[in-house]
């Protein structure tokens, strides 16, 4: 076994398309009308949730914590260059108490992803 992808929902995949392209700098790997594969290793898949119906448990796919960590070569100037972009950190990268450094970014539909540097 080995892990093919992590999905994250979105509302407006167009935007989400220039947000982790272009913003991210991620590589498109395929995209096809409800979803874009970027290449992250495995692959980041983004989704776009259709219109939902009360009760119906689309609306809650976005803006969560995604529990995706995307690693960085250098996670200081990483998280620079992305706020220097305009992307929302809750913080500053923390050395965490097993050695790594993470740092938390929200996508513009509020999910979580996690910066990971050593």
């Amino acid at each position: 076994m080995r892990l093919y992808g992590q999905r994250v929902f979105v509302e407006d995949l167009k935007s989400a398309r220039q947000f982790y392209h272009e913003v991210l700098g991620l590589s498109i790997d395929w995209e096809d009308a409800d979803a874009i594969g970027f290449d992250i290793g495995a692959t980041l898949i983004i989704e776009a949730v259709g219109d939902t119906d009360e009760g119906d448990e689309g609306g809650t796919l976005v803006g969560r914590f995604v529990g995706c960590s995307l690693a960085v070569n250098d996670i200081e100037a990483s998280y620079r260059s992305l706020v220097e972009k305009g992307v929302t950190f809750s913080g500053p990268p923390e050395r965490q108490h097993w050695g790594g450094v993470l740092a938390y970014f929200r996508d513009p539909y509020g999910n979580v992803l996690t910066l990971l540097g050593e």
